[in-house]
């Protein structure tokens, strides 16, 4: 009687390890991720004083905008997408300025499948959303693709440096025309006080006209119409039954080919999605293409 306890308690423990473990390990890399560190080549693309200088400005721009601006270079992914990459990457190290998971902004780079991604979490999620983050991958996706990888790069951190100041979009039309973005419109019914037009075609005179005009051809086209519908056509004294034409063909006389060049699905800087969530349920924003 005494062993059915035991086993219950043995199974409680081991369904607590289970539910634990899986949650535990990233929290533990977490711990230990530097988050003062922001530049990772691991596909040897930068050198010594190219790195430095990144890494340098990564911090400055950190440091100011409260964001952890972080580049990634690879050599491949073990097989997995680029996305799943950087959402991993999140979750396991938790990266963030001043605390783990904070706001962070990520370019990472795959140079087996000229892959490029860049990714906004927590406030970055909001000031670089996927509008934003196309424009940036747009604009330094040709240095990618010319091999001037610290060029490209310095366009990320300094595009996502002026973003993170400038407040995200409050909607269409949201621009107050005062230099700022996003600035909501004081003001959004109009009046217009201005003369009588003076165009011709609200003239009384020019009006009666075209009215008369009008009415004239009417009435002409149903006077033409008034003599009746010709009916008779090349069959109406046509006797079929004693006609001697037994039989009619076509001709081919011609034929036209028109071509249109297929467009291509494979170029270098288009984009496709955009964010989505971790599977450690961190929300993020996205911009994916080619380079």
């Amino acid at each position: 009687m005494r062993e059915r306890p035991m086993q219950k308690r043995r199974f409680l423990v081991l369904l607590m390890l289970l539910l634990v473990l899986p949650w535990g390990m990233p929290t533990a890399k977490a711990e230990t991720f530097d988050r003062n560190h922001y530049i990772y080549d691991n596909a040897h693309l930068l050198t010594d004083d190219e790195s430095a200088e990144l890494q340098q400005v990564a911090s400055e721009h950190a440091k100011e905008r409260e964001t952890a601006f972080i580049i990634i270079t690879l050599d491949g992914t073990n097989g997995k997408d680029i996305v799943q990459y950087v959402e991993d990457f999140y979750d396991e190290h938790g990266p963030g300025y001043g605390q783990p998971y904070g706001n962070t902004a990520i370019l990472a780079i795959d140079m087996n499948e000229r892959d490029v991604y860049l990714a906004g979490f927590k406030k970055a999620e909001q000031y670089l959303d996927d509008s934003r983050l196309d424009l940036i991958r747009e604009e330094l996706t040709p240095d990618l693709s010319g091999g001037q990888y610290f060029a490209a790069f310095s366009i990320f951190l300094d595009r996502a440096y002026e973003y993170m100041n400038i407040e995200p979009d409050v909607g269409t039309g949201s621009y107050s025309g005062n230099g700022s973005v996003g600035s909501p419109q004081v003001n959004n019914h109009y009046e217009f006080a201005s003369q009588p037009s003076e165009n011709i075609f609200f003239q009384l005179w020019f009006q009666l006209i075209v009215s008369l005009i009008v009415a004239g051809v009417v009435v002409m086209s149903m006077a033409y119409g008034a003599g009746g519908r010709v009916t008779v056509n090349a069959r109406t004294y046509m006797d079929s039954h004693r006609s001697k034409v037994i039989n009619h063909y076509d001709n081919f006389v011609r034929q036209t080919v028109t071509k249109q060049r297929k467009p291509s699905s494979n170029t270098n800087s288009g984009g496709g999605g955009g964010g989505g969530v971790t599977r450690g349920g961190h929300s993020h924003s996205g911009s994916r293409g080619k380079f």
